[in-house]
């Protein structure tokens, strides 16, 4: 390998497998959760530093050094340096927003250097998708090997992306839905990040109610036990312990818990069955990009989101 590559991994985890796998080309370690929070088109400006601070400090009580972000992203200060630059990331929708944030800082600081991705999913001979700290050194190398080199047609895809996202319209994503692209999992991304709307009738995004019907289908022992279904049968988020509990404690009102096990409550079969829509109750005001989740619906019927009507229930 060169030694005027850069690598941008998708966190610390997949950093130090490179390092142990003897990559021994300079490393940007992305370490940022973009599907979730406010965020605004110019990454990285003064602006967007303070507004991802004070939203990962009052969400999940994470303190973001700010001076060791900006060091890690000054990096890229230096990127004539580089013949080209890697991507890595994976499959689901956390590392997918993270992507296009990522290509946009590049399109924003100017670098127009040659953009290879390297993202894992589908693995011949592997049942499930399998992210990149999942698969084995070999796999990894093979993957490194078959990388992508993003079009100009790519990278204008994310920049559209990423300014609709930091839009108050996220229903502009449906058209890009049926987009080719070097992207081969952004279809179902997309279509991931609507239904973590709720639902018009039950109030619950498609992953509330995937974890609301783990507990009505399984003996769940313990909030521990719940936490490892649910990471596991996530589909295309992608989302870590954090996120997940988060998002379990929000489920709180469906469930009894005792010392043997946690069981679905009458609200809980309730909102399976969409007699009631909970969204209000449940409170998950969560925001993504530049539009508040209570503030839309998803509409089956429609299929797109709908605006939220004040007191409709």
């Amino acid at each position: 390998m060169g030694k005027n590559i850069l690598h941008i991994t998708n966190g610390n985890a997949l950093t130090d497998y490179l390092l142990e796998l003897d990559f021994t080309d300079d490393i940007l370690t992305w370490q940022e959760m973009l599907c979730e929070g406010p965020t605004i088109p110019a990454i990285a400006s003064d602006e967007f530093f303070e507004l991802r601070t004070e939203f990962l400090k009052s969400s999940y009580d994470i303190e973001v050094n700010t001076d060791e972000l900006k060091s890690e992203l000054s990096k890229l200060d230096s990127a004539e340096d580089y013949s080209e630059i890697n991507l890595w990331f994976e499959y689901d929708l956390f590392c997918h927003i993270n992507l296009i944030g990522v290509i946009n800082l590049l399109h924003q600081k100017k670098i127009n250097k040659p953009l290879y991705l390297i993202c894992s999913g589908r693995v011949e001979g592997e049942k499930n998708l399998k992210g990149l700290g999942e698969l084995n050194p070999e796999q990894l190398k093979s993957h490194y090997n078959n990388k992508i080199l993003l079009t100009q047609e790519d990278i204008d895809l994310c920049i559209a992306l990423w300014r609709t996202y930091c839009g108050t319209d996220h229903n502009i994503l449906k058209p890009y839905i049926v987009r080719p692209s070097s992207f081969k999992y952004m279809t179902n991304c997309l279509k991931a990040h609507l239904k973590r709307f709720p639902h018009q009738k039950s109030g619950l995004s498609v992953l509330e109610d995937n974890i609301l019907r783990l507990v009505r289908d399984n003996q769940i022992n313990s909030h521990h036990h719940l936490l490892g279904y649910s990471l596991n049968y996530q589909g295309y988020y992608g989302f870590g312990d954090t996120q997940m509990k988060r998002i379990i404690d929000k489920l709180s009102i469906f469930l009894d818990v005792t010392d043997k096990d946690i069981k679905l409550n009458r609200k809980g079969h309730e909102a399976l069955l969409r007699q009631h829509n909970f969204a209000t109750e449940m409170g998950n005001d969560m925001t993504y990009g530049g539009v508040e989740r209570l503030e839309f619906q998803f509409s089956v019927e429609q299929n797109k989101l709908v605006k939220t009507i004040i007191n409709g229930n």
